[in-house]
């Protein structure tokens, strides 16, 4: 009679012990954290105030005028092709062919190239390559040549150049 009680017991017991639980889920959240700086622009974007209302010209204007700097040093072909380009991106938003996000990263990318932040700029068109390839692609290029160009002129302000003010350099009682 003990055999057929304590035989059940010991399979019961056994299973559970020797698979455990399955995993729920993955094991780490490597693939959040690993996102580095990108983070960073997806944080603006799901975080940010509702802005994908973007007004094309906020981006557009500095860009133009990024280009436009680079006129007297960079061949004529190549700033046509940015212009080109420019044209193309202006015309995608004023047809609403470009998503919030995809304005809104530009908006950032264009804040950016302002302040000089080279490496920045060119993370955010990283990751609108990535992301967005198919909506970008026609224009993003002239965006990516217009950060080389405009990172490699001689060391002037591009965004003061225009401005009309008589400072060589950027004083702390700027607007």
């Amino acid at each position: 009679p003990p055999v057929p009680a304590s035989a059940p017991a010991a399979s019961a017991a056994l299973p559970p012990r020797a698979l455990g639980p399955p995993p729920l889920g993955p094991v780490s959240p490597a693939p959040r954290a690993e996102s580095g700086k990108l983070s960073t622009v997806a944080c603006l974007e799901e975080c940010g105030p509702e802005d994908g209302g973007v007004p094309a010209d906020a981006v557009l204007a500095p860009l133009r005028e990024a280009l436009d700097a680079c006129r007297p040093t960079v061949q004529k072909q190549v700033c046509d092709d940015i212009g080109r380009r420019l044209t193309v991106l202006g015309d995608a938003w004023a047809q609403g062919k470009l998503s919030a996000p995809v304005r809104k990263r530009m908006s950032l990318l264009v804040q950016e190239l302002q302040q000089q932040h080279w490496d920045a700029a060119d993370e955010i068109h990283r990751s609108l390559m990535v992301d967005h390839v198919n909506e970008v692609s026609q224009w993003l290029v002239g965006v990516k040549r217009l950060i080389a160009e405009t990172r490699s002129l001689p060391a002037a302000e591009p965004a003061a150049a225009t401005d009309g003010s008589a400072q060589a350099g950027p004083g702390p009682e700027d607007p």
